[in-house]
């Protein structure tokens, strides 16, 4: 009705795991049936098997983007978090809160291919055991300004802290942290909402970094579970499929498909943690494009 459109011109909605009908025989050689359709993050979230209020997922590629199953409860973020259908299956509709963040592996990429201050990403790991602490140095990865839950378009990145003693692995190590500092905030920004999470599933392509899973665990102060499969967008469309065809029977069948590979258990000081943070928020606020409301 907004924008005068036609009902006819619209797409039926389905559920998540339904018949969308068949690819062309000329793609792969024969059809094959399309049961299962979500959303990049939605999808990574049925992945990590999160199908119970409260369970959340972290996903770090380019961005990183966190995913919280709210049940049958739409929540409406009074903290600038979003609002999302999680997945709808049987016609019932679950929903989630999404915090995004615009760049993570994205900022590693730029220390490689940008500053060439590394090779490869994997050797961010080993460079970062090498420092006992940061020296104070902070990255604010803000290249295309920040997203949840400060929403601030106009905010340009910074590196922070500097002095004749920094060196390529305080600014790598500040790289890393950087990616962990900005999920802080958004769990803050649930946890202002009235959701506390218990524990955080992580997958993607950054967290076969087991120093970045670490100090994740302790800057949120909650176990972090990285699974055996990391790449869970993919898997969790199988899923969907999975279901529509018969491979699954139910929730139980998936949550058995999950299996862990690490925890990572907080190790941080609460000092320490709370100084680390306080340096982050001043290093926000001085990027910021206008004074947080």
């Amino acid at each position: 009705s907004l924008f005068d459109i036609p009902a006819a011109l619209l797409p039926v909605v389905t559920d998540c795991a339904a018949d969308f009908g068949q690819t062309s025989p000329t793609l792969l050689g024969e059809p094959l049936s399309i049961g299962g359709m979500a959303g990049d993050q939605q999808a990574a979230a049925f992945g990590q098997a999160c199908f119970r209020p409260g369970m959340i997922k972290s996903t770090y590629g380019t961005g990183c983007f966190v995913l919280m199953n709210t049940g049958g409860t739409a929540v409406a973020s009074q903290n600038k978090l979003l609002t999302t259908i999680g997945y709808r299956l049987n016609g019932q509709s679950s929903y989630a809160l999404e915090g995004s963040i615009f760049v993570a592996g994205a900022a590693v990429q730029w220390l490689r291919d940008g500053l060439g201050l590394i090779k490869t990403a994997e050797e961010t790991e080993a460079i970062a055991n090498t420092l006992e602490h940061n020296q104070g140095v902070y990255l604010v990865p803000a290249f295309t300004g920040l997203g949840a839950p400060h929403w601030d378009a106009d905010a340009r990145g910074a590196l922070l802290g500097l002095t004749r003693g920094t060196g390529i692995k305080e600014i790598v190590r500040a790289t890393l942290e950087s990616v962990c500092y900005q999920t802080h905030d958004l769990f803050q920004a649930m946890a202002d909402d009235g959701v506390t999470p218990t524990r955080l599933r992580v997958d993607g392509g950054m967290v076969s970094n087991r120093w970045l899973c670490q100090f994740l665990a302790d800057i949120l102060e909650l176990p972090v579970q990285r699974p055996v499969q990391t790449e869970t967008t993919a898997l969790g469309a199988a899923y969907l499929a999975g279901l529509q065809c018969g491979l699954f029977d139910s929730f139980q069948d998936l949550e058995q498909n999950w299996q862990l590979d690490t925890e990572f258990s907080p190790a941080l000081r609460a000092d320490t943690r709370e100084a680390l943070l306080e340096g982050w928020h001043q290093a926000i606020r001085r990027v910021r494009s206008a004074p947080s409301t």
